[in-house]
């Protein structure tokens, strides 16, 4: 009884993740709800199948069906996408700083009529904002028009302290740029493959 009810609890986390994040793949399942060995993780997401389906991208990424948005009332309808990357980005960082409770998605920052950035994600930590950005496949001019509205933000006040930012990139050389881009803030580049 009381594992049936263990195993309950354990399925009802899981989609309660993939609700919050979007997609993760197995490994980070594995550390998200401590499943133990890929082969674990591989048995108790196929007991979830009905509510979750996967496509390969190096590894297994899960996301949930029609069945598994009813049952945790996620609205996103998620699709297997070259975009998941994006998201599994985002979540290694999500990961990486410990699941903060006051993490959130896509997060819209804005001084009516004058400055607007919809955030990757955004958390607070020691009373500072945390703002998340992954640049997987974005052009560089993207990127620095909006490190360029966060510098207006910046000057306008909107922070009570200064933010950090987390960026998240695939390459030594945008690295180097984005650090360029973000002299003077408060900012850690990270590279993907520094997670795997």
């Amino acid at each position: 009884m009381r594992r049936a009810i263990k195993k309950e609890q354990r399925q009802e986390a899981i989609l309660s993740s993939l609700a919050k994040l979007d997609y993760l793949t197995r490994s980070q399942l594995q550390v998200l709800h401590d499943l133990g060995s890929a082969r674990n993780t591989s048995r108790v997401m196929k007991a979830l199948e009905p509510f979750v389906t996967k496509f390969l991208d190096g590894e297994a990424v899960y996301y949930l069906t029609k069945e598994g948005r009813d049952r945790t009332g996620a609205k996103r309808v998620r699709k297997r996408t070259i975009q998941a990357r994006h998201y599994i980005m985002r979540n290694d960082i999500y990961i990486a700083y410990g699941c903060p409770e006051s993490w959130r998605n896509e997060v819209k920052l804005e001084v009516k009529g004058v400055v607007s950035v919809v955030a990757d994600a955004l958390f607070i930590h020691e009373g500072r904002y945390h703002i998340v950005e992954v640049d997987h496949q974005q052009k560089m001019s993207v990127n620095k028009a909006k490190i360029a509205k966060y510098r207006k933000m910046i000057e306008l006040g909107v922070f009570k302290a200064l933010p950090v930012f987390i960026w998240m990139t695939t390459t030594e050389y945008k690295r180097k740029q984005l650090l360029e881009l973000c002299d003077g803030m408060d900012v850690k580049v990270f590279l993907a493959s520094e997670f795997h």
